[in-house]
């Protein structure tokens, strides 16, 4: 899908992987969850967010890095590990992306219902349509950067509106996320793995493999992509807890069916929940687009051969129809795309700890080069961490 996308600059294609990533992570379920677990918990929410944002910042590094010195895929990683053990992270990869795109196209098509009073079913149909055209169009990741960066924008005017017109609990946030009352694990699985589990942790890093970006020269790209994405996601993350603690603290209680859209309606009435609709379809189409591109990314392991991109759009296509055909007739409840998340979370510290133990490997890295001392440890650390989390929550998930 790059062929006729080679020329632009490693810069715009670092940057093309920040937003990826960032929007890819900032869809209907992250909305779901920062809304849901902001009415749970309040101002402790925070203190989840600040440590999801340092696991972010480890994650991304060790494998935008990681991925873009060896020059290979992360499915192709693992098998080079453990022969097989690519098909297995590709099998997780994809079934999560795919279970994850239900909710993606699911939301796109209620903004739209919020927006224009259509059946959620029919709004998912034309987000389909929109998103299949998008990556079959000429210079598609092109488009589709162009796409995800405009609509980063629309999230962020949209939330800024909405701070602006509630009284923000500044105090008690900074207050609580640093000196938490409680601390829920279900939460922090939950928001790590929807801001960089699954799919998510590998769109970045695949996103500039695909673009040319690749070996060892290019290392201040992946520090400025993965940097740039988290702090996107992050920032969007922070204004939606923001907003949401404001309308929690004044005592309202959020709709356990569409928590997110209680906090747009009562901040800002009817034209809040327009605008609520608005964010809701711009969060639907770019995670539809990034979990997309990520999760066929993992079902092709002959990157570097000429003409693997040929069955690409079928694929592309299929993954997309199918999707919206599963939401059309079964639907898809938040509290679904909440689950999902933690389950996302579950697959990290698998993918990880694959990943980092690739990267002591001289034969997959290259016998020059040495993965930074730090990011080993604090990537061991997260790994230690999610297992540890992700065992706790699975002794405790509702399904």
């Amino acid at each position: 899908m790059e062929k006729k996308t080679k020329k632009r600059s490693p810069f715009n294609v670092a940057m093309g992987a920040a937003f990826m990533m960032a929007m890819a992570a900032v869809g209907p379920g992250f909305l779901t969850q920062t809304a849901t677990f902001t009415s749970k918990m309040g101002a402790d929410f925070g203190f989840a967010i600040l440590i999801c944002i340092l696991v972010d910042i480890v994650v991304q590094l060790n494998i935008w890095r990681i991925i873009i010195v060896s020059g290979r895929h992360a499915q192709v990683l693992a098998n080079e590990v453990v022969p097989g053990l690519g098909y297995v992270l590709s099998a997780l990869i994809v079934i999560g992306g795919f279970f994850f795109n239900i909710g993606n196209i699911g939301g796109a098509g209620l903004g739209l219902n919020v927006l224009f009073g259509i059946s959620p079913e029919n709004g998912a149909l034309i987000a389909a349509a929109v998103a299949i055209v998008l990556f079959l169009v000429r210079n598609a990741m092109l488009v589709v950067d162009r796409t995800v960066q405009l609509l980063a924008v629309v999230k962020v005017l949209i939330l800024i509106y909405i701070l602006a017109v509630t009284t923000v609990p500044l105090q008690s946030a900074v207050h609580h996320t640093f000196m938490p009352t409680s601390i829920d694990f279900y939460s922090i699985v939950t928001i790590v793995g929807g801001t960089v589990g699954g799919y998510i942790s590998f769109s970045g890093g695949h996103r500039l493999l695909e673009g040319g970006v690749r070996g060892i020269n290019n290392i201040k790209y992946v520090n400025e992509g993965a940097l740039t994405g988290i702090g996107v996601a992050s920032v969007i993350r922070v204004m939606l807890f923001l907003a949401g603690l404001a309308v929690v603290l004044a005592g309202h209680q959020l709709d356990p069916t569409n928590p997110a859209a209680t906090i747009f309606k009562v901040a800002a009435g009817n034209f809040g929940y327009k605008f609520f609709g608005l964010l809701l379809f711009a969060a639907g189409m770019t995670s539809t687009l990034g979990s997309t591109f990520t999760s066929i990314s993992f079902l092709d392991y002959n990157v570097n051969k000429e003409g693997h991109e040929s069955w690409r759009p079928w694929i592309i296509v299929g993954f997309i129809a199918l999707s919206t055909i599963i939401f059309y007739f079964i639907g898809s409840p938040a509290k679904v795309l909440v689950i999902v998340g933690a389950l996302n979370g579950l697959i990290l510290p698998i993918a990880l700890a694959i990943l980092l133990i690739a990267a002591t490997r001289h034969k997959i890295m290259g016998a020059q080069y040495r993965h930074p001392r730090w990011l080993l440890v604090t990537g061991w650390i997260v790994v230690l961490f999610m297992a540890y989390a992700g065992i706790r929550t699975l002794l405790t998930i509702q399904f």
